[in-house]
Formats: structure tokens, C-alpha cells, sequence
């Protein structure tokens, strides 16, 4: 079970780091959305690719924050069953809707998502707007969020049957403890 931790523990970080970097995005989005708009009605000037590139940046923030997300248990969850339960019931509730929805689910939308990027990377996809930016690298996003939240939810099941085992505190305990 410590190696399972110790693995974990890697993912968390992981996603710790893409959830920060992304949160970081958001300042450059707003500084891009404000330079183009000044451009635009202040000088006349216009760019799709200072568009897209806003669009590329927040489809980075939104995608890649997905693990972060579940990491800190600040997804949308339906607690009028699970906040009826005690720590035991949520735990094994998270592990199923983990193991036999999240998982699968992702896995999916990895696979379709690679095979997206690798046909838009063969033949070069660009945008169809004047002086638009190549697409494939947008389409890169999709598998790397869908695999980043597959590690995370792979890291949410060890933990909660790790907690189960009587080798983890329950779920959100881990920051309250350090933070004591």
C-alpha cells in the first residue's frame, strides 16, 4: 500500500502543478482579451490569432484543471445521498463511480481525443481563418486532460482504499491535517 501512496502521491503532484500553471493562464487570458480589445478599438487592428490564441489558453485552463479539480474535490457532486453517509459509505461510493464511470468514461474520450490530434498533426490542420493558428496542438489538449484526470482519479481510488484499509485518513482530511 506504500508504494500505491508513494504513487499517488506523484499524481497529486502532478495535477498540483498543471492546476497551478493553469491558474496562471487565466491572468494571460484576461491580458490577451484586453490587449486584442484595445487593439481592435483603439488602433483598428485585428488578429484572429490573437483571438484563437485566447481560446487555445482557455481551453488549456478549463481542460487541464480537470484533475486539479477532482484532486481538491471541488467537482460537481450529488451529496443527498453521499452526505447521509459516513466517511466508510462515501468512500466506497467514490470508489465505484471512480472505477466504473470516471474511468471508463475518460478512457473513451483519451482514445477518440488521440486519435483527433494524430489525424489534425498528419495533415497539418490549420484554422480556416486568415492568419489562424494550426490546430493540432489544441487538439493535443484533449488526451492530456483526459489522461491527467485518469491518473487523478487512479490516485482518488488508492486513496480511498487506502482510507478503507485503516492506511490513509478519510478524503479532504489529508490538507486538515497538515494544515493543524
Amino acid at each position: 500500500m506504500k508504494i500505491l501512496l508513494a504513487f499517488s502521491r506523484l499524481i497529486d503532484a502532478l495535477n498540483e502543478g498543471a492546476g497551478r500553471f493553469s491558474m496562471w493562464l487565466v491572468l494571460a487570458c484576461v491580458l490577451i482579451s484586453a490587449a486584442n480589445a484595445v487593439a481592435r478599438y483603439g488602433f483598428n487592428f485585428s488578429s484572429n490569432a490573437f483571438l484563437e490564441i485566447q481560446w487555445y489558453l482557455y481551453s488549456i485552463v478549463f481542460l487541464c484543471a480537470a484533475g486539479y479539480t477532482l484532486k481538491h474535490n471541488a467537482h460537481v457532486r450529488v451529496d443527498l445521498v453521499s452526505g447521509r453517509l459516513s466517511q466508510r459509505g462515501r468512500a466506497w461510493i467514490d470508489i465505484f463511480g471512480g472505477v466504473f464511470m470516471l474511468l471508463p468514461v475518460c478512457a473513451i474520450i483519451l482514445w477518440y481525443g488521440w486519435s483527433a490530434f494524430l489525424e489534425s498533426y498528419r495533415v497539418g490542420e490549420v484554422s480556416t481563418d486568415a492568419g489562424g493558428l494550426a490546430r493540432w496542438p489544441v487538439k493535443f489538449l484533449v488526451p492530456l486532460a483526459f489522461l491527467l484526470l485518469i491518473l487523478q482519479g487512479v490516485s482518488e481510488t488508492i486513496k480511498r482504499i487506502a482510507f478503507l484499509r485503516g492506511a490513509a485518513p478519510a478524503a479532504g482530511q489529508e490538507t486538515a491535517r497538515r494544515d493543524a
